[in-house]
């Protein structure tokens, strides 16, 4: 009798000590939208830095309000000026389609600061419902119910 094993299951699971492992790390360098709504809505310091990686155009047209204007290709030469290396980072550029955050937070690693990269980055931002702005004010549009709950004020997770 042949056995035919699904696509899921035709590599094996990682042991459970190093799946582990590997989800720790993932959140060592991941955060996400709903965390960093989280932290800057708790008031006070959030502990860390917001860096939106994108350009001025794209700033123009929205961003997270507290964030930190700093294009990647910016970042060498004006990260100093701007961010305290004491202090962590947490980068966000367009959204999933993008890996602008990424680099950013490549860049401010090879430079001494400790970073994350917010998965989602502007576009599940907007999607979740929360506030931004742009160079005419503060917009927020209704929570995208494939990406938020509507009528609950987390996901749960």
């Amino acid at each position: 009798m042949t056995t035919t094993v699904n696509p899921v299951l035709r590599v094996a699971p990682a042991a459970p000590a190093e799946a582990a492992a590997h989800f720790r790390a993932g959140l060592a360098f991941h955060t996400d939208v709903s965390d960093v709504a989280a932290a800057l809505g708790a008031g006070g310091d959030p502990g860390f830095v917001l860096v939106d990686s994108r350009s001025t155009a794209a700033w123009d047209q929205g961003h997270i309000p507290g964030a930190l204007h700093l294009p990647t290709a910016l970042v060498p030469e004006q990260a100093g000026q701007l961010l305290d290396r004491s202090v962590p980072v947490v980068t966000y550029c367009w959204g999933p389609g993008c890996n602008g955050a990424a680099r950013a937070a490549l860049a401010l690693a090879e430079l001494g600061y400790r970073v994350k990269e917010m998965l989602g980055g502007f576009e599940y931002w907007v999607r979740e419902g929360l506030a931004f702005e742009t160079w005419q004010g503060r917009e927020r549009r209704a929570p995208d119910p494939l990406t938020a709950p509507v009528d609950a004020g987390d996901c749960g997770c």
